[in-house]
């Protein structure tokens, strides 16, 4: 009997599903490396490989055996072969442009546990889509908004929700897109870097951001009577002067996300926010030259440093913080924590934070692979974001559910275990 790989879901699945991987047909306690690789839409290859050994009935589950050491990874990962993957290409981080098509898993089984892969004997292809069936994807341009809605399947209205990403710039869709197969109505929004918008982060207007709550607020598919925001780093201090200006607000959950504001001048009708002061000599350098930026922004307790620090106790809504105590961009945790004993010392609701040990900067949806170290748009050279893969990826898995949680219970006024299922 020839190997063979079997993959349940079969042939696709969602990027955030996990995904079951087991090989039969080998000979017993047959020892193997199984590789999976991926191509980004540059074309750039991910790749991750772990050895394992068969059972004595010639089968193997991932979810039962354990990977041996010399691989990617050790010890039982049933997803590790995903989690795991790595860039050929240093400093590149794994993004999904086109949310309308899949990333193709490409998964081989060889013989042996050698440096070089030993005889191919099965293999096996699976596409890890981002858009469930029936999710529509509406592109929006509407007065000066920039940015694309996602609706799930279903008659509505659903609970709405604005996702902002950080310094990267322009439209990522996939964690928007991602959240409204979990019946959410969500809108992914473009601030800068983006067709007709600025082309730098030089200074924002709350007005724009106002726009897009009031274009939510509006819509009909779109439960009322206030929307949730979920930003990540700059996008988060972002949705915290949203939270702390706009009406409309009900929840907003920040991904290590800063309570002052940092990189540009925030502008709201007579209201100006100056970014935090930096101080780039504080920049340490590694031996590879990748730069550690942990403590390049000052102190928004101290000096005049005090003004960037947004009047969060304004806002009429419940937040969450997620940290990566590993977080090597800036303090997560130390904004987190500060922005709770400002909002306590208002008479204002302790909000939930939730902090991951061996988490770094970039929490993505789950499966996304650690991204250790890429291009800052802001220095123009490679930094360090933190983290220690195994703990990043189950920090992703967990506060995945937890954001999820937050909105149910904040925009539907019901947890998540009793929402209706798509």
């Amino acid at each position: 009997m020839a190997a063979s790989v079997r993959l349940s879901p079969a042939a696709r699945s969602l990027f955030d599903e996990p995904l079951a991987i087991a090989v039969q047909g080998l000979g017993p306690r047959q020892q193997v490396t199984l590789r999976t690789s991926l191509r980004d839409e540059t074309g750039e290859l991910f790749q991750a490989s772990a050895r394992y050994q068969a059972g004595d009935d010639g089968q193997l589950d991932l979810a039962r055996c354990p990977a041996l050491p010399g691989g990617s990874f050790s010890g039982l990962e049933p997803m590790g072969l995903l989690w795991a993957l790595q860039p050929q290409k240093p400093f590149w981080r794994l993004v999904k442009r086109d949310v309308q098509s899949p990333f193709l898993l490409q998964l081989e089984v060889f013989e042996g546990h050698g440096e070089r892969p030993g005889r191919l004997l099965a293999q096996a292809q699976h596409e890890r889509a981002f858009l469930r069936d029936g999710v529509r994807r509406v592109p929006v341009r509407d007065g000066r908004i920039r940015a694309t809605l996602f609706l799930p399947p279903g008659s509505g209205p659903f609970p709405g929700i604005i996702d902002l990403y950080g310094t990267g710039g322009g439209l990522p869709e996939y964690r928007a897109c991602l959240l409204a197969n979990h019946g959410f109505a969500v809108l992914a929004l473009a601030f800068y870097g983006y067709e007709d918008l600025p082309k730098g982060m030089k200074e924002f207007h709350l007005e724009y951001f106002e726009e897009a709550v009031n274009y939510m607020l509006q819509h009909s598919q779109v439960k009322g009577p206030g929307i949730g925001l979920l930003g990540h780093s700059k996008g988060g201090d972002l949705c915290v002067s949203m939270a702390s200006f706009l009406k409309g607000i009900t929840a907003t959950a920040l991904i290590n996300g800063s309570v002052a504001n940092v990189g540009a001048v925030l502008r709201y009708k007579d209201i100006t926010i100056p970014p935090l002061g930096i101080n780039p000599k504080r920049v340490k350098v590694s031996k590879s030259g990748i730069a550690d930026i942990i403590d390049v922004l000052n102190n928004p307790l101290e000096g005049p440093d005090q003004q960037s620090f947004i009047p969060l106790e304004k806002a009429e809504c419940c937040f969450l913080f997620i940290v990566g105590q590993d977080d090597h961009n800036w303090k997560s945790e130390f904004f987190a924590v500060e922005g709770s004993k400002r909002l306590q010392a208002h008479g204002k609701e302790k909000p939930e934070i939730v902090c991951y040990p061996g988490a770094g900067h970039y929490i993505e949806p789950p499966f996304f692979p650690m991204c250790a170290a890429s291009m800052h748009l802001l220095f123009g050279k490679p930094v360090m974001w933190g983290g220690e893969p195994k703990a990043h990826c189950e920090a992703q898995m967990d506060a995945w559910q937890q954001i999820q949680a937050f909105f149910h219970k904040h925009l539907t006024g019901k947890p998540s275990g009793t929402s209706s299922k798509l």
